[in-house]
């Protein structure tokens, strides 16, 4: 696969299951969860400052790799997901962008 920054999510996650498909299938959702986990909080670390925009940078990839990986166990198409809940306006009130009171998600 060339190297490019426009990849999509599913080369993402095609890339990750070529990688590590196999280990992330025997060491299953809870535990792959939990790499992910630690991943999130690396990347917060990150985050909070000290780092270089490399080092962050490096942990957002980590945590989509890892997400990838639980897609990837779980049988989800990471793209498809993505556009089917926000490919067309927000999906809590419907505009783009989005104009739901801020205390609320998203």
């Amino acid at each position: 696969m060339p190297r490019t920054s426009d990849i999509t999510l599913r080369q993402v996650q095609e890339r990750i299951k070529r990688l590590y498909g196999a280990k992330d299938e025997a060491r299953g959702a809870s535990g792959t969860f939990l790499w992910f986990m630690e991943e999130v909080g690396e990347l917060a670390t990150a985050l909070r400052g000290g780092e270089t925009p490399e080092q962050v940078a490096a942990e957002f990839a980590d945590v989509q790799a890892w997400l990838a990986t639980l897609a990837n166990i779980a049988g989800v198409d990471l793209g498809a997901a993505v556009s089917a809940k926000y490919g067309l306006s927000c999906p809590g009130c419907g505009a783009e962008p989005c104009s739901c009171p801020s205390h609320e998600k998203p």
